[in-house]
C-alpha cells in the first residue's frame, strides 16, 4: 500500500540534507534516519548498534505496540539505516575497527547511500517504477558543472 505522505515526506528531508551538506552517515542526527525524523537521535534507542537491523528491548516494545516514527516502524527505520550505510560502503554495525568510506561525507559516497534508500522506501510502499524519477531529485554532477561555468 503506497503512503505518499511518509515517502514524500521522507524525501523532502533527505533532499533538504544532501544538498545542504547537512548529511553525514556517522551522525545519529544527520544520517539517513536522523533526517527523517527530524533530526533527532532518540531512534539510536532502538537497537545497541548503529547499523543494526536488531530491535533491542526497547525497539521490541515499540515495535509491537504499533508505535510509528513519521510513519515507519522502528524495524523499518533500522532497515533505512542499514540500507544507507551499507551502500555508503560501510561494514555493519558500525564500528571503528570495521570497514567505511574513507570520505564519508563525499557527495558520490551519499548519492549512493540515498539511491538505495530512495529503492528501499519505494519497496516498503510498493512504488515499483518512481525509483528513477525520486534518484534525479540528488543528482548533484549539474551543480558542479553550473559551479565551474558561473567561475
Amino acid at each position: 500500500m503506497r503512503n505518499a505522505n511518509r515517502i514524500d515526506a521522507a524525501l523532502k528531508k533527505l533532499y533538504v540534507a544532501f544538498h545542504e551538506n547537512q548529511l553525514h552517515p556517522e551522525c545519529c542526527k544527520q544520517c539517513a534516519v536522523g533526517n527523517i525524523l527530524d533530526n533527532t537521535d532518540s531512534w539510536k534507542h532502538l537497537s545497541d548498534h548503529h547499523g543494526s537491523v536488531e530491535l533491542n528491548y526497547i525497539g521490541n516494545v515499540h515495535q509491537s505496540i504499533g508505535r510509528k516514527f513519521n510513519g515507519y516502524s522502528p524495524l523499518e527505520l533500522l532497515k533505512i539505516e542499514a540500507t544507507f550505510l551499507k551502500a555508503c560502503g560501510y561494514k555493519l554495525p558500525l564500528h571503528h575497527k570495521n570497514k567505511k568510506p574513507e570520505n564519508p561525507t563525499d557527495k558520490e559516497v551519499l548519492f549512493n547511500g540515498l539511491c538505495a534508500v530512495v529503492k528501499f522506501l519505494c519497496e516498503l510502499d510498493n512504488i515499483p517504477d518512481a525509483l528513477e524519477d525520486y534518484t534525479k531529485l540528488f543528482e548533484y554532477e549539474e551543480q558542479k558543472k553550473e559551479l565551474v561555468a558561473v567561475a
